[in-house]
């Protein structure tokens, strides 16, 4: 099987030592991975998430006061190393990269609002691979606009909430052994109103079901009805739940970048290798001019990807120093890598003809497998406003200097 190109030297710039370590940690579990051939989601699911945390990757997902991966940053978790951990299994196994990704989404909001009881009870369980995380935010007409969502959290007289609505598109539905979900507690303040709870599979009134997308890993829509979740499982304060997600999504949206360069690198590699041995009009494919130029393109958008990524990602780390958020540049590097890891599989697929299109085979199999990663945790449409806005944010400033001036 072809093994990832992972490496920190050549972007030296935007990694410090550490990065070195969890390279070469990557690239080891890389190694001694194989795919599984299971015909069930959720067992291969729950087989994932025991391999990664059997070779310690699910800590980068938890800060290191709390166990996880040392990343000279106790108190929260490194941009730059859950982004290779996602290349690297991007470029291995899509239901590999999501059920770490999806270990991530379920205890980011544990380790940055839960009380010190919460995170004793959840988080060593996400290291040991016990706990199966689930992050539980769109409604089946509340998608980009969060502020907008419906499911209700009614607080009784016992000091409980009550939960009732619907969540769908929700990964890890019915495998979760939790789900971070996000529950309006007071309407009328919209986003502000918005709360997190977590809610365990054995609470009364809820209703899974699953349903099946182009790529096959657990996901579903979740009904809760009247569903009592006591106070002692509430993230954070009411009202924050809005903040929690945000801040859930903006830390883990770059990942996703991550997962887009290890699917377009091993496509690029698959494309490479058939264009070099398949023999065609008296020599290798790789021969005919088009063909070479395709190669060249998916190469250039491929570098210029990881540029932005770790460049993004770099920034998102140091944020406190350098005082900014870095929400354009993880915007432009979500973008730019998700639609280029687009390009780049559809030109493997049609490297290879009919072969891409086999069900089964590589080609097919990521040309599956990228779609999502331009919708989910912000679409393309969402990620140009980001930049817009800041671009107009800049302007604006800059206008304002001069007219001081």
């Amino acid at each position: 099987m072809s093994q990832p190109f992972l490496s920190t030297t050549d972007l030296a710039m935007f990694f410090a030592d550490h990065h070195d370590g969890i390279t070469n940690d990557l690239l080891s579990f890389a190694t001694h991975w194989s795919p599984r051939d299971y015909s069930d989601d959720w067992l291969a699911t729950r087989d994932a998430v025991s391999q990664l945390a059997n070779h310690q990757i699910n800590s980068l997902c938890i800060p290191e006061r709390y166990k996880g991966r040392a990343v000279n940053n106790p108190v929260d978790i490194d941009a730059r190393a859950i982004t290779l951990a996602r290349e690297c299994l991007g470029y291995l196994d899509g239901l590999l990269d999501c059920a770490f990704a999806m270990q991530g989404l379920g205890s980011y909001p544990i380790s940055m609002a839960g009380t010190e009881d919460q995170k004793m009870r959840y988080l060593p369980g996400f290291l040991s691979g016990e706990r199966i995380g689930a992050f539980a935010l769109t409604e089946p007409k509340a998608g980009s606009d969060v502020g907008s969502l419906k499911m209700k959290a009614k607080k009784d007289k016992n000091g409980d909430y009550l939960l009732s609505g619907q969540k769908t598109f929700i990964s890890n539905a019915g495998v979760a052994t939790q789900y971070i979900v996000f529950a309006s507690t007071q309407p009328k303040k919209k986003s502000r109103g918005i709360s997190a709870f977590i809610v365990e599979p054995g609470d009364n009134g809820i209703k899974i079901d699953p349903f099946e997308v182009m790529a096959p890993h657990p996901i579903g829509t979740i009904t809760l009805r009247k569903t009592r979740i006591p106070a002692t499982r509430r993230l954070g304060e009411e009202g924050d739940g809005f903040k929690i997600a945000m801040q859930t999504l903006n830390t883990f949206r770059l990942s996703v970048a991550g997962a887009a360069l290890g699917m377009a690198r091993r496509a690029l590699d698959e494309a490479t290798k058939h264009a070099m041995e398949r023999q065609q009009f008296g020599g290798a494919l790789f021969e005919q001019q088009q063909v070479a130029a395709m190669l060249a393109d998916s190469a250039t958008e491929l570098d210029a990807a990881r540029l932005l990524v770790y460049r993004a990602a770099y920034l998102r780390d140091m944020r406190d120093i350098f005082g900014n958020s870095a929400a354009k540049e993880v915007a432009m590097a979500k973008l730019y890598a998700t639609e280029a890891a687009s390009r780049i599989i559809d030109r493997c697929v049609q490297i290879h003809g009919g072969i891409g299109v086999k069900k089964g085979s590589v080609p097919e199999r990521l040309y599956r497998e990228v779609r999502a990663l331009r919708i989910y945790e912000g679409a393309s449409e969402i990620q140009k406003v980001v930049i817009a806005r800041q671009i107009q944010k800049d302007y604006e400033f800059v206008k304002s200097l001069e007219e001081e001036g």
